[in-house]
């Protein structure tokens, strides 16, 4: 074998579970890790459907809004130790940081965009967050 050239050893350990439980480990870490990776598929769309890039771009940024709202506002209530209980406290600092942006970025899409219809945004956002960071918690306790 050439000089500087080293075979890989085999990963037979990379499973579905154990991809889910490095999302859950980006959650615990602040989720960048996980949004950096949730918005490029969106974009995505719009490059293999050019005639909906327009409003797959403004629903993308709105989504953008969202998660780094929820971030900033998870994060908020880390710090001062209150995170259970405040669902609905998280939910009205993220409405007053993001709500008017992204009303207006799903309105320019032809969206209807509601006060409940962005409520409804931020608790698909957090669910979906929720579930990323459930794995490792569950392998946790199964341990």
């Amino acid at each position: 074998m050439a000089a500087g050239w080293e075979v890989a050893p085999e990963r037979t350990n990379v499973t579905f579970t154990g991809v889910l439980e490095a999302v859950g480990k980006g959650f615990e870490k602040g989720l960048q890790w996980a949004v950096a990776y949730a918005v490029p598929v969106e974009k995505l769309v719009g490059l293999l459907f050019p005639a909906v890039a327009p409003a797959t771009t403004a629903v993308a940024d709105a989504t953008t809004l969202v998660q780094n709202a929820v971030l900033l506002v998870e994060q908020k209530f880390a710090a001062a130790g209150v995170q259970s209980g405040t669902g609905t406290q998280k939910l009205a600092e993220v409405l007053l940081l993001a709500g008017p942006a992204v009303t207006q970025l799903l309105t320019q899409a032809d969206i209807p965009a509601g006060t409940s219809y962005i409520q409804s945004l931020v608790s698909a956002v957090v669910a979906i967050l929720n579930v990323q960071a459930m794995p490792a918690a569950a392998a946790g306790a199964a341990a």
